[in-house]
């Protein structure tokens, strides 16, 4: 039960893993992403789709599912990406109400696509499960659960971090995100970096959509939570003080506290934790511990665990 538990948390958390690592490298870039949860709607209805219309033409392997599906998803999420952008970086509209209108426009477009893609009583999608779970498709506990976008998952967030911190290119992208006056006197190009950053950052975390709905879920109904996660993925971005790596043991924490209403209850034996009014609560435990850090981490002021200085404001030119 245990074990099973570990291997939920850990295949659940890199659904946050995804998000997480994607809104870091975009605030990186001094720009906060509240659009995320849109994002990992679009993402997961943009390969939905794409698998819908593979397994409908009779593609079945596994290969050729994987990647166009993962592709979809990259590709529609880093839409919503280019989307931000330009009304954020290109149109200076305020970043926080910009994500909040990416989020509910995400949410409702993700709706739309995913309830008509079905045929009679089958959805299609759902038959690219197997290859989605592979290597660990056939197990019947947990492992069924730890498929291709797990693997995926812990090394975008290894190769983000390794980029972020150890070269040039991340060095430029946080120099843009701490002071853009001084970048651009410096002679980056602060608009590419933001761009580059939003739309990278968006399609990654779109990613996170379509691994909770076929590495985890695996349902019809799957995609209804994903705007919750989201907004879970946005929180661990600061558990994991603005680092990738830090994001992938931080993401298991987080699976295995949002999980926890239905697991505990069997695992520690106290009735108060039985009830059905302890679930909810217990859902809530990833919220409680992100404020804690965030309280902590303000405590200790320290800088190399705050956000960019410039996170959230708009970089006007002619002011530097």
């Amino acid at each position: 039960m245990i074990f099973d538990y570990l291997l939920s948390a850990l295949a659940l958390g890199m659904t946050f893993l995804f998000g997480s690592t994607g809104e870091i490298i975009t605030e990186k870039a001094g720009h906060l992403n509240l659009g995320i949860p849109g994002i990992m709607c679009v993402g997961a209805a943009g390969g939905c789709a794409a698998l819908h219309y593979l397994v409908v033409g009779g593609v079945m392997n596994g290969f050729v599912l994987v990647f166009v599906g993962i592709l979809a998803s990259f590709l529609a999420a880093a839409a919503m990406g280019l989307l931000y952008s330009f009304l954020a970086v290109t149109l200076k509209a305020n970043q926080n109400v910009t994500g909040l209108a990416l989020t509910t426009f995400g949410v409702g477009l993700m709706k739309f696509i995913i309830f008509d893609l079905k045929e009679g009583n089958s959805i299609p999608y759902l038959k690219a499960l197997d290859a989605f779970r592979f290597p660990f498709s056939e197990q019947t506990n947990g492992l069924k659960y730890c498929g291709v976008m797990v693997f995926l998952a812990i090394i975008v967030a290894l190769v983000a971090s390794f980029v972020l911190f150890k070269t040039r290119t991340g060095l430029h992208l946080r120099a843009v995100g701490e002071n853009p006056a001084t970048a651009d006197a410096a002679g980056i190009n602060v608009t590419m970096y933001k761009y580059a950053a939003t739309c990278v950052g968006s399609g990654i975390a779109g990613l996170g959509g379509l691994c909770y709905v076929m590495d985890y879920a695996g349902s019809r109904e799957a995609y209804l939570s994903i705007e919750a996660l989201g907004w879970l993925a946005i929180a661990l971005v600061i558990f994991a003080l603005w680092r990738p790596h830090m994001s992938i043991w931080g993401s298991v924490i987080f699976g295995a506290l949002f999980i926890a209403g239905s697991f505990v209850p069997s695992l520690i034996p106290l009735k108060f934790l039985q009830t059905m009014e302890t679930a909810p609560l217990l859902k809530m435990l990833p919220y409680l511990v992100t404020i804690i850090v965030l309280i902590i981490t303000s405590i200790k002021d320290k800088k190399e665990n705050q956000p960019p200085a410039s996170l959230g404001l708009s970089y006007f030119r002619e002011e530097r």
